[in-house]
């Protein structure tokens, strides 16, 4: 998904909720009566139901204008990981009548229709799928195996008909702060299990590296190998410099590279990793060096939040040193 349809469709419920003074995520009033939660008998359908209320919210200022069963088929084919329903081009045509018909509805101007002009009729169908397939389906696709459909388009079909919740706001409140708390506790599970793999399979490889002939270590645990000579200055630890550089996982994935970009970086030694840091400490100018650097040099245990480095991943760079700067 491009990040800028995502926005388009967050920008039609900003103008909506904007003209109609509602806040996004607000739930209904704690005292609202609610049926037995008794007939959710699952922690899905109760993070289903709990979800789809606040996706309600969130859509009320617009649900005149989303076929529900269309903002489910795109919701569905999501969480299947299929192509979107809507194409990006369609989507955003749809996103702009919509945002013109609230707008007028509202009563604001809107540049090339005069006053009083009815508001443009928008394909309700549309809009789900825009909905969807850009909004909906791929913010919930990574909690779809914890998530009851049904349960959520029944918390959505029940707002919409302005009918009563199975749950009230506070119920719903803290099934979600339950949820979250279990998935932050199983989240820090897999990251220390994923970072003790990798701090493992990092210490096997860079045994197994020091070996090979020309791979220098340093005190620290750093190692490189010299690829092609220099013969310019050696930066200081608060140089600024300009290199060339692409970055490697183990497994060999290249996670980032000037290369790629077409141009060189220009840093301070002092504002990057450690392993760089001393690494490019070692260069002459007009040399380019191999850096195997261990992950307490790296990213530590954090890696970099959402990937593409693990935690305590150990990393390969290769390094031109360009050019040290004033």
């Amino acid at each position: 998904m491009k990040m800028g349809m995502r926005g388009a469709a967050a920008s039609v419920l900003i103008l909506a909720m904007g003209a109609t003074g509602t806040v996004m995520s607000q739930q209904p009033a704690a005292g609202a009566a609610a049926k037995e939660t008794s007939t959710l008998t699952s922690q899905r359908e109760k993070v289903g139901y709990a979800i789809g209320m606040d996706v309600a919210n969130s859509f009320a200022p617009i649900a005149d204008e989303i076929d529900l069963a269309a903002l489910r088929r795109a919701v569905t084919n999501a969480f299947e990981g299929k192509q979107p329903l809507i194409s990006q081009d369609e989507a955003q045509k749809t996103d702009q009548a919509l945002r013109m018909a609230m707008a007028v509805k509202s009563g604001q101007p809107v540049p090339g229709m005069a006053p009083g002009t009815p508001a443009p009729k928008v394909d309700r169908e549309k809009v789900g799928l825009m909905l969807g397939s850009y909004a909906v389906g791929p913010s919930l696709a990574p909690l779809k195996d914890e998530v009851d459909l049904d349960a959520l388009f029944d918390a959505v079909q029940t707002a919409f008909a302005k009918g009563t919740p199975k749950m009230t706001a506070d119920q719903a409140k803290a099934t979600m702060e339950g949820f979250m708390a279990a998935k932050q506790v199983e989240m820090q599970a897999k990251e220390a299990a994923k970072g003790e793999t990798n701090r493992t399979e990092g210490n096997a490889f860079l045994a197994k590296n020091k070996t090979q002939a020309g791979v220098v270590t340093t005190a620290s645990g750093l190692q490189y190998q010299v690829l092609r000579p220099g013969s310019g200055e050696r930066p200081l630890p608060t140089s600024k410099v300009r290199v060339n550089y692409e970055g490697k996982l183990l497994d060999g994935t290249t996670f980032d590279s000037s290369y790629q970009r077409g141009e060189p970086i220009v840093f301070g030694l002092d504002q990057v990793v450690k392993g760089w840091s001393e690494g490019v400490a070692l260069m002459p100018v007009g040399a380019k060096y191999r850096f195997w650097i261990p992950g307490e040099l790296a990213y530590g245990e954090q890696g970099t939040p959402g990937g593409p480095i693990g935690p305590n991943a150990t990393l390969t760079f290769d390094v031109e040193l360009l050019d040290v700067l004033p």
